[in-house]
């Protein structure tokens, strides 16, 4: 699969680059326009800003000897743009930038002194935005001060910390909206619809990107797939940058973290070249099971490249490049970190697993501008993933069971689009093919002898002893198991068994048409479209996706309304599809994962509504609240196999999500910008499961709350600035009420609330269990608890006889988090080098708590303990 990748790649470069001129992205757009004075003689020297104040995108650049300015790679979203210039009246307007097709501005300067007078500054007008659909905009200007949890998955924290409506799980897991993972990307056009969770991927580098927008509404018809959050992500660009501009950094920190790496950006009026390259290596990689960090070791190392090439005013040629490498361990709990094998009797094993992914990108595109009003791109892409989990050497101590595997993704693909503004209408027309090859390998084998005990003993205790393997246990002082499975059996290890070899290929292709358009009548907004989607893989579907929204400005209020709706194609998630739809009837697998269905995962139909309101308050302060339902009709979630970090795809019969969400902003008032963004999401399931392989959840028939269902959360982030180029401080409080705990073993009777014999000692520490004044030890476990008694300090656990899957699950106990950085950004107070110095601190009060405990999903996690980190940084 290497090799086909690999040559798949060359072809396309080939391609773009043996012919014709090859080609900007489809996020961004641009600026032109000429600086005239009141004679109609053109004026250089000029001073050309562009600003948008809840984004916290600044530009500028001066007029050159034609009084001629551009702006090239500005992300979708209205602007302020304002000219400044000696003996003139300061000049503003505003400027929506919402297509490629590039917008012409013609400013005429007045003659200082004279009558005329212009209102520069921003008004409350600037901070609304008149559009069909929920975003959240954020530029560099943002986030370059927002204390960051994690730093191997920098873009899932930074989208968690600010985006309403999205709760943060484990591992750079973030749930949008209720669904799980139901998440897509488009950087720079190029959509990535797999996941980027650091135990399944790699995610673009932060260092890479300029901006972003997240939009949380119903999804214009240019998107599909995984929608319930769509993050649009702008590249950094040299394009223009004559004089080599970035930085050098390194950090150390908490856990050993250390890192260090470069921006760089350069080239002229015709090219550029942005490229960013960063590695990380630390003591806490993934989230472990247990406050105490160990065996949690890990690197990455990613390098990111983006060319931009203009050989005529037509014609653009962009191509992005990157690669990213991360290694790291399974943390351990206490239970794994001495694991003693019963077989072995006085050996304690240590267990060591691990795993390297290895993830490559090339996206070359091609843009024409056909006209002043047309504009034509076409792009390809080609995106590959290795995912290598290895054993522990000794594979004893991976206990019950053990296991490898490599799987490999690759996804490539063409899109090509036209754009035509003119007057009222905003088009654009499209087309997308993808084709994507799943390969998956991996070896499983029973390490524990009283897993699947041949015989037991006349106490009924498993007979370890690996010569007893006549299941009839005809010998002396032998009994049947009743629970024996001789499926496994020859794959047992611990009885001179073999490694069960499972190994999957399959492709999957998808063809997506779409046709929409952005009208704008006056203070009325419509954004109305069609997709269709045409899917190919495991299983066949097709459906075709109205679309469309509606905004209306009420200007006198600064008010805007709107409502939208959006019928969606899901497909599937890649990521073990293989194992999860073709294993139909496989005895082995069906043994370890239980009654199966073994029904192929199909694509899920989702009806979305939304309706919501933006409100400005002075030129200061700025609400965006939105409401939203959604039904699916085959809801995705995952499962996993045994005890095995391979997670696989299951759907159910439908799913009912609705909430709100809402995002405050004070964009910058005297040196202070803060925001809050805010939400709340019911996230109901129903049975029967209708795709994937067999499971017990749900088996009682009735509705339950899913895993990433959270009744609350919010995050607020406040930093300050007395003056430019003055020391900084950031702030971050976050509140998660706690995501469903639906893996607690609850008792069978209504008086005692959870059955401890389901739990280790461990897993009864992890939870916070405790019986009155009593806690658990790792050699003392709660065996019984009158239930007045019992409590939890990190699971919310209903009262005996109260729990409901669906009214009233088990809980994450609530938490809050406080992070803070402060830095200044020009120690020394140079003008073109300047030295940077930050200092944050996560979760400052070193708050113990979980993300999940016991996940059917994931396991067990805790938050990051208080840690350190010191950044050094050379700008230029």
């Amino acid at each position: 699969m290497n090799r086909i990748a690999a040559r798949f790649g060359l072809l396309l470069l080939g391609f773009f680059f043996a012919g014709q001129p090859a080609f900007p992205q489809s996020n961004s757009g641009s600026i032109e326009g000429v600086v005239k004075d009141p004679s109609g003689g053109v004026v250089a020297n000029a001073l050309v800003e562009i600003h948008n104040p809840v984004s916290h995108f600044d530009q500028s650049t001066t007029t050159g000897a034609q009084g001629e300015f551009r702006f090239t790679n500005i992300p979708f979203n209205p602007y302020h743009l304002s000219v400044k210039v000696k003996g003139f009246q300061e000049y503003a307007q505003d400027v929506d930038v919402r297509s490629q097709v590039p917008i012409s501005v013609q400013v005429t300067l007045a003659v200082a002194g004279s009558t005329t007078t212009v209102t520069v500054e921003g008004t409350a007008s600037d901070l609304v935005e008149n559009d069909p659909h929920f975003h959240t905009d954020v530029d560099t200007g943002l986030f370059d001060k927002l204390p960051l949890e994690s730093q191997s998955s920098s873009v899932s924290s930074l989208i968690t910390l600010l985006t309403p409506g999205v709760a943060a799980d484990s591992n750079g897991l973030f749930h949008g909206l209720g669904d799980h993972a139901e998440n897509s990307f488009s950087v720079d056009g190029q959509p990535i619809t797999d996941q980027q969770s650091k135990v399944f991927s790699n995610q673009i580098p932060l260092d890479s990107i300029q901006s972003l927008e997240a939009i949380s509404g119903a999804p214009p018809a240019e998107f599909g797939g995984k929608t319930s959050l769509v993050i649009v992500v702008t590249t950094h660009s040299g394009l223009g940058l004559t004089k080599p501009t970035g930085s050098i950094a390194t950090s150390y920190g908490s856990f050993g973290s250390a890192t260090g790496g470069f921006k760089l950006g350069f080239g002229g009026p015709k090219w550029g070249n942005f490229i960013a390259a960063n590695g990380l290596n630390t003591g806490r990689f993934l989230d472990p099971p247990e406050f105490q960090v160990m065996h949690a070791k890990g690197n990455q190392q990613n390098l990111f490249d983006r060319v931009d090439f203009q050989p005529s005013n037509a014609d653009t040629i962009h191509l992005n490049v990157g690669y990213t490498r991360s290694w790291f361990q399974t943390p351990n709990s206490f239970d794994t970190q001495a694991v003693q094998p019963v077989q072995f009797p006085g050996t304690v094993l240590i267990q060591d697993q691990r795993a390297l992914i290895n993830t490559y990108n090339i996206a070359p595109s091609w843009t024409r501008l056909v006209s002043s009003t047309t504009l034509f791109t076409l792009g390809a892409f080609v995106r590959h993933d290795t995912f290598n989990y290895f054993p522990s050497n000794n594979v004893f101590a991976d206990q019950p069971q053990t296991l490898n595997q490599r799987r490999l993704l690759t996804n490539a693909g063409l899109r090509s689009d036209i754009s035509y503004v003119k007057g009222i209408h905003n088009i654009k027309a499209g087309a997308t093919f993808q084709h994507t090859f799943l390969t998956e390998n991996f070896n499983f084998g029973l390490t524990d002898p009283t897993f699947n005990a041949v015989c037991l003993d006349g106490g009924g205790n498993p007979i370890i002893d690996p010569a007893v393997l006549d299941p009839n246990c005809t010998g002396a002082n032998q009994q049947v198991n009743p629970n024996f499975v001789p499926e496994l059996l020859p794959f047992d290890l611990s009885r001179a068994g073999t490694l069960f070899l499972f190994h999957g290929h399959a492709d999957v292709k998808e063809v997506a048409l779409y046709l929409q358009d952005s009208i704008t009548m006056g203070n009325w907004a419509f954004n109305v479209g069609i997709r269709g989607d045409l899917y190919r893989g495991i299983v066949n579907d097709s459906q075709a996706q109205p679309r469309g929204g509606i905004a209306y400005n009420i200007k006198k209020t600064n008010t805007v309304l709107r409502a939208s709706y959006a019928r969606v194609l899901e497909t599937p998630f890649n990521e073990n599809l293989i194992l999860a739809s073709t294993a139909n009837g496989d005895p082995v697998i069906s043994a370890v994962i239980g009654p199966s269905i073994a029904a192929p995962i199909r694509p899920g139909q989702r009806n979305e509504f939304h309706g919501g309101f933006q409100q400005a308050l002075g030129k200061h302060f700025v609400v965006d609240a939105d409401y939203l339902w959604k039904y699916t009709h085959n809801a995705y979630d995952f499962s996993v196999f045994g005890i095995t970090p391979i997670f696989f795809p299951i759907a159910w019969h439908n799913s009912k999500i609705d909430g709100f969400s809402v995002r405050a902003s004070v964009p910058n008032y005297h040196g202070l910008t803060a925001i809050v963004v805010m939400g709340h999401v019911r996230s109901r399931y129903f049975p029967p499961q209708v795709g994937g392989l067999g499971t017990t959840v749900g088996a009682s028939g009735i509705p339950f709350r899913i895993d990433h269902d959270q009744a609350f959360q919010q995050t607020t982030h406040v930093q300050y600035q007395p003056r430019k180029n003055w020391p900084w401080i950031g702030f971050n409080w976050r509140y998660d009420s706690g995501l469903v705990a639906g893996a607690v073993p609850f008792a069978t009777d209504t008086t005692t609330p959870v059955d401890l014999t389901g739990l280790t000692a461990d897993q009864q520490i992890q939870a916070g269990l405790f019986c009155g004044s009593v806690f658990p030890t790792l050699t003392s476990p709660l065996t019984t608890c009158a239930p007045s008694q019992y409590g939890s300090t990190r699971v919310v656990i209903p009262a005996p006889g109260t729990q409901s899957d669906d009214h009233n699950p088990a809980r994450i106990a609530p938490r809050h988090l406080f992070d803070t950085s402060v830095g200044d950004d020009n120690l020394f107070r140079g003008d073109r080098y300047k030295w940077s110095l930050r200092f944050t601190v996560i979760n400052l009060t070193n708050k113990v708590a979980l993300y999940n405990f016991l996940s059917t999903f994931s396991g067990t996690h805790f938050v990051t303990p208080r840690s350190y980190n010191a950044e050094l940084g050379f700008h230029f």
